[in-house]
């Protein structure tokens, strides 16, 4: 009779594992990202593309020549670098940089040009300005891949040897794989450890640097 019994339990209990009543749930899969964004479940590469890049510098000042005062305006496309998000939309900080060749920085003027990279950049020394990125403010991720959207981003900035963090008031336009747009934020010399230019031809420059910098990233898969 006891042998009856625990061949019948014994067939119930294999016919309730064989419709998987016995067997414990499956891991709920992961949530597909929405519609119209990008996603890489080792995170997102972007390179710079071939064109569309330029960094400038803007300082107000007052020449003796002029009655009103000015922007002089530096600008360079010597620009290289990458940026690399991990799956979670965290910069990898040891593959996520822009790095500006200062030594081609042009304005109007080849006299300002000189003075601005011996005196003030002493790019001799310092001759690169390298931008670290290490969160962003208000950007959705996965990154939408159309639209124009608004953030900040967070870097640290490194220039004539000064490490500082700093804060960039970005516009981006997203296309499919294409990013552009420009960032921007602004200091004070004494941030960076950079002279305040004086000559004789110029009766006044503002204590402010403000830092443009138009983008073009192209997705790398």
């Amino acid at each position: 009779m006891k042998v009856v019994k625990l061949a019948t339990t014994a067939a119930l209990l294999l016919s309730v594992s064989g419709l998987g009543l016995a067997q414990r749930p499956a891991a709920e899969a992961p949530s597909a990202a929405p519609a119209g964004s990008f996603q890489d479940s080792t995170g997102l590469r972007l390179r710079l593309a071939d064109t569309g890049n330029e960094a400038r510098y803007r300082v107000n000042e007052q020449l003796a020549r002029l009655t009103l005062p000015n922007d002089a305006v530096g600008a360079t496309t010597s620009i290289t670098g990458q940026l690399l998000l991990d799956s979670r939309g965290r910069f990898v900080s040891d593959n996520s940089r822009i790095t500006i060749d200062l030594t081609s920085l042009k304005t109007d003027s080849d006299r300002r040009d000189n003075y601005v990279r011996g005196r003030t950049l002493e790019v001799e020394q310092y001759p690169t300005a390298v931008l670290t990125p290490t969160a962003l403010r208000g950007l959705s991720w996965p990154l939408p891949t159309s639209g124009e959207h608004s953030f900040q981003l967070v870097a640290d900035l490194n220039l004539h040897g000064v490490t500082r963090p700093s804060i960039w008031n970005v516009t981006a336009r997203f296309a499919g794989s294409r990013i552009t747009g420009t960032a921007r934020t602004h200091f004070k010399f004494a941030d960076y450890n950079l002279a305040i230019p004086r000559v004789a031809a110029v009766l006044s420059v503002q204590d402010s640097i403000r830092l443009e910098y138009d983008f073009a990233f192209e997705r790398v898969d």
